[in-house]
């Protein structure tokens, strides 16, 4: 046998042997969280972060960034409507204020850690030596690219009865005080007790290749530099920053 032919054999098998474990990979998170898609291609793209079709090319694999995309509206919509009914005397500032905590990038981290989710995220090489499976923006991503995954596979209310199950803790919490801190917010109601003005976020820097990058992210009042972060994503080193600012502010205990 040749060995251009050989190595053909080879290469199929490895790619067999990858779908064999995808679907298993697949089938254990479903059963994990009591979920039965219809359309399997689009809950494997939504457990893909985009370092693996990267190191994958061969296989044409989707990432999860525009399921992302969906998944933060479907993700919005659905504590907004919630929100809006059990709360019915809270006014629109109060009900904004509560629905950007529950839907902030540190409460979903925390879910995915909750559901062990990481150990089902298809990363590159790269990511899983960095931490990639705890990293957090990875994990708040994906649980939206999730969200939009299951919108379009069952449509909006099986969608938001998911999502709602999920962050019934976060949302009990977040109506008595006791969460994971929204730094981003907390610096504009800091701000915005002064007057009515905004935080703006600025990318300054980006460092890393395109499956490991590092944000470099400075938050500014009228030009005025606040502080700086960094992060695996904006989202990320936006919080950081925001932190930054409030301690610079000694706003933070």
């Amino acid at each position: 046998m040749e060995f251009s032919s050989l190595l053909f054999i080879l290469m199929d098998g490895d790619i067999l042997m990858g779908q064999l474990f995808n679907r298993r990979k697949i089938k254990e998170f479903e059963k994990s969280l009591k979920l039965d898609f219809n359309d399997k291609l689009l809950i494997q793209r939504a457990l893909t972060h985009k370092s693996y079709p990267n190191e994958n090319r061969r296989l044409n694999i989707k990432d999860n960034e525009r399921l992302e995309f969906l998944g933060d509206s479907v993700l919005s919509l659905s504590v907004s409507t919630y929100i809006f009914k059990k709360f019915s005397d809270l006014p629109e500032g109060e009900l904004a204020k509560m629905r950007a905590v529950i839907v902030s990038a540190p409460i979903l981290a925390e879910v995915a850690k909750r559901i062990e989710l990481g150990q089902f995220l298809f990363l590159g090489k790269g990511e899983e030596m960095t931490g990639g499976r705890e990293r957090d923006s990875i994990l708040a991503d994906t649980m939206e690219a999730i969200f939009g995954a299951l919108y379009l596979d069952q449509g909006f209310t099986v969608a938001a009865d998911f999502i709602l199950e999920l962050l019934k803790v976060d949302i009990v919490n977040v109506a008595e005080g006791n969460h994971i801190q929204d730094y981003k917010t907390m610096l504009q109601e800091v701000i915005q007790e002064n007057g009515n003005h905004r935080p703006e976020y600025e990318v300054v820097d980006e460092e890393g290749p395109d499956h490991n990058k590092t944000f470099i992210v400075a938050v500014k009042l009228n030009d005025d530099n606040l502080g700086s972060g960094q992060g695996s994503s904006k989202k990320e080193a936006e919080q950081e920053a925001a932190k930054v600012a409030l301690n610079k502010l000694n706003k933070l205990d």
